[in-house]
């Protein structure tokens, strides 16, 4: 019932703005705030938010695992490279031990035998034919050891570029996905990419596993802004968006039936510096714009899963994208504010 009569307000708040020909730039309480305008969600149905969900982690899983063959080939590559130096002299210590027992006969034990001229000097020979014998086995097991090693990478390497190309397929099948979700829900036409006025200010990376993946969370962390809880990946994302200069009001947990703030992996960062006023115009809508790019430009290192801002969604698999379907307010169209959602 109150959800409802904010919305009702909202609306006739809107309509004597339009009416009036005046401009909110700043917050106001008759605005609904995200999650309080009936979508119960990021402004699109459960069943989209759910496959975009899926898709853009389906991608940007397969990215990091054809990061990490990428890698894997790479150190393949090099080893074969430093097998291929050092077969060639194992090579040649082995075609001299040939050369040298063509030249000279191999001293066997009879010979040994019969050429000695006392009990001692057989001995030595014998223990002499012994040291060589081991030499010569020693060398031709090296270079054995040496070319299965290298058979052993070059087998690796096929099998890492086989590895690539089903990330590859996986990667193109998930994008398709999101794109077709989006065309389903009459929201997938093109969407040009916003400049940021600039470059924008690098964020320091996340900590990822020794393969590159990202390490699972929980809502374990007390929301700065709430009071739920976020994930530490979340947290880092705020603390370095706030670093870089974005300090305008800011909503992470919510209670609501899907999405990412119910799982702590989601903020919404108002453009009007206090809260979520109506659609952002002048320096408001500007600091959403650099804010969205922000994130964009620092998405491996932060993580992100998708941003929403001014009726688009930035995936990680298409750029942006027009998105809507939501109650048509503000905080359902993403034009009071940027949302943020990681992995």
């Amino acid at each position: 019932m109150q959800k409802s009569v904010r919305r009702r307000l909202a609306i006739l708040l809107a309509l004597v703005v339009a009416t009036s020909g005046l401009a909110v730039s700043t917050a106001s309480s008759a605005f609904a705030a995200p999650g309080d305008s009936g979508d119960d969600g990021e402004g699109g149905s459960k069943t989209l938010i759910q496959q975009l969900d899926a898709a853009s982690r389906g991608f940007v899983d397969a990215k990091d695992a054809l990061a990490a063959s990428q890698k894997r080939q790479a150190a393949l590559t090099a080893e074969i490279k430093k097998l291929d130096a050092e077969l060639g002299p194992r090579q040649q210590a082995v075609d001299t031990v040939i050369r040298q027992s063509y030249t000279t006969g191999r001293l066997g034990p009879m010979s040994a035998l019969l050429s000695a001229s006392s009990t001692g000097a057989f001995l030595d020979r014998a223990e002499t034919l012994q040291t060589v014998a081991a030499r010569e086995n020693e060398v031709v097991a090296d270079l054995r050891a040496n070319r299965d090693r290298q058979a052993a990478a070059k087998l690796a390497v096929d099998q890492a570029i086989r590895d690539q190309q089903k990330q590859l397929n996986l990667m193109a099948k998930r994008k398709a996905q999101a794109e077709a979700a989006l065309k389903e829900a009459n929201a997938g036409q093109d969407a040009p990419q916003a400049s940021d006025g600039g470059s924008s200010k690098t964020a320091t990376a996340v900590p990822r596993n020794s393969d590159g993946s990202l390490p699972a969370e929980g809502c374990s962390i007390n929301d700065p802004t709430t009071d739920g809880c976020i994930t530490p990946r979340l947290l880092h994302a705020m603390q370095q968006a706030k670093g870089a200069g974005f300090t305008h009001f800011v909503a992470c947990f919510r209670h609501q039936a899907t999405g990412e703030h119910p799982k702590g992996r989601a903020c919404d960062f108002a453009a009007d510096t206090k809260g979520f006023g109506g659609v952002a115009s002048g320096s408001s809508k500007d600091y959403g714009t650099r804010l969205a790019n922000y994130f964009i430009n620092n998405s491996d290192r932060l993580g992100v899963l998708y941003v929403i801002w001014f009726r688009r969604i930035w995936l990680p698999s298409s750029g942006w994208k027009a998105y809507s379907g939501g109650n048509g307010d503000p905080s359902s169209d993403h034009t009071n504010h940027v949302h943020l959602s990681v992995r």
